[in-house]
């Protein structure tokens, strides 16, 4: 539901009444994950999607029941093999959507939430209770909520407890209560959907690259910063979409900045009094993507000399060098294409080959972690 807040936000002000449909759980080759929604107002405005267009009818019929009949809903959609154009994901996955009306509670804190970049989660039961379907607890990082889950205390702090551990990896995903930590009879299973700032991508190299870049990191939702040690290249008016500019010797800003798990660096100076400080310090921070631009040739000579000054082989490992996929781009455009490309197949655990003729899974989130979550909400 967290996918399309600032719409929601804007319906929620405007005092519309409305019903979102959210995906709860996928099986197969389903086109959207977790907490994709689409939402239907009073009027019969729809906005988001829950299935690429297989299902969107029905379920958009579904909220219309809702909100007539003020009911709370759980509906599983599949491929038919009878009818390959009955209602059903006709790409062979299985999607179970969660369809209930909206009328205050906990979902406009969320909402407002989620448009300002505040972090939080919004926990929801899908499995458990018809009369616990929908429940929902706003979730803070300081582990404080909001709601209440069918009046059971016990279940409000350990449902709480669970969201707060899924926020702070600012996933995505379903995960299950037991019994005892339920006791209303039978385990529960919640979807917790994370409402995280946006992830960041710095782009160091104010080259004409480096501006359609800046333009395909916010296309992919990232914030975006551009850092050079050149005033005279890192200016607004060469970089209009960024969201920061900052004029700085690459390491020196790097050391200074606060980067996560989810922290993209590009470095597209390609020169060494540049390059070397910087992916020196980059190399050892924990953040999710580490690319570098340049020529084999220039690659092997930074290599070399970021041996000499410490960088180990294991760390040496982490860099994407030289930067993207190979696509035979040549224009900035292309190779910001690749690029992208490249940081996306690593976040999803991608091949990066064509699907054409290939026999791996067309959609990628990643390992499965053991508590179930996948994917991530930037």
């Amino acid at each position: 539901m967290l996918d399309i807040a600032e719409e929601l936000h804007r319906w929620v002000e405007q005092g519309r009444d409305f019903a979102v449909a959210t995906v709860v759980a996928v099986g197969g080759s389903a086109p959207r994950q977790p907490g994709a929604a689409l939402a239907v107002d009073g009027d019969g405005t729809a906005i988001g999607s829950v299935s690429g267009g297989c299902v969107e009818g029905a379920v958009y019929d579904l909220c219309v029941q809702a909100l007539e009949d003020g009911e709370t809903v759980v509906e599983r959609f599949g491929y038919s093999d009878e009818d390959a154009f009955a209602v059903g994901l006709t790409c062979g996955g299985i999607i179970d959507i969660l369809v209930t009306p909206v009328r205050g509670g906990v979902f406009p804190a969320a909402l407002a939430a989620a448009v300002s970049g505040e972090a939080a989660a919004l926990a929801r039961i899908v499995d458990g209770p018809a009369d616990l379907l929908g429940q929902a607890l706003l979730v803070r990082p300081d582990g404080s909520y909001e709601g209440k889950l069918g009046g059971h205390p016990e279940l409000d702090r350990t449902a709480a407890a669970e969201a707060r551990a899924v926020l702070d990896a600012g996933r995505t995903g379903t995960v299950e209560i037991g019994e005892d930590g339920s006791r209303c009879g039978r385990p529960l299973t919640l979807l917790v959907e994370s409402s995280v700032p946006a992830p960041r991508m710095i782009v160091f190299g104010a080259i004409d690259f480096a501006a359609a870049l800046v333009r395909v990191g916010k296309f992919l939702g990232y914030h975006v910063t551009v850092c050079d040690a050149r005033p005279v290249f890192a200016t607004a008016a060469r970089f209009p979409e960024a969201d920061e500019i900052v004029v700085e010797w690459p390491h020196r800003y790097l050391e200074s900045t606060e980067v996560d798990g989810r922290t993209v660096l590009c470095v597209l100076t390609h020169d060494a009094k540049f390059d070397v400080p910087l992916l020196r310090t980059a190399l050892k921070l924990p953040v999710a993507y580490i690319g570098a631009m340049g020529s084999r040739r220039t690659h092997e000579d930074r290599n070399e000399r970021l041996r000499g000054v410490g960088v180990t082989e294991l760390e040496l490992a982490r860099l994407r060098s030289p930067i993207g996929l190979d696509l035979g781009a040549r224009t900035p455009e292309e190779t910001a294409l690749s690029i992208g490309a490249e940081i996306v197949a690593n976040r999803r655990g991608g091949s990066g080959v064509s699907l054409t003729g290939a026999h791996t899974p067309i959609h990628h989130d990643g390992p499965r972690r053991p508590d179930g979550l996948i994917g991530s909400v930037a």
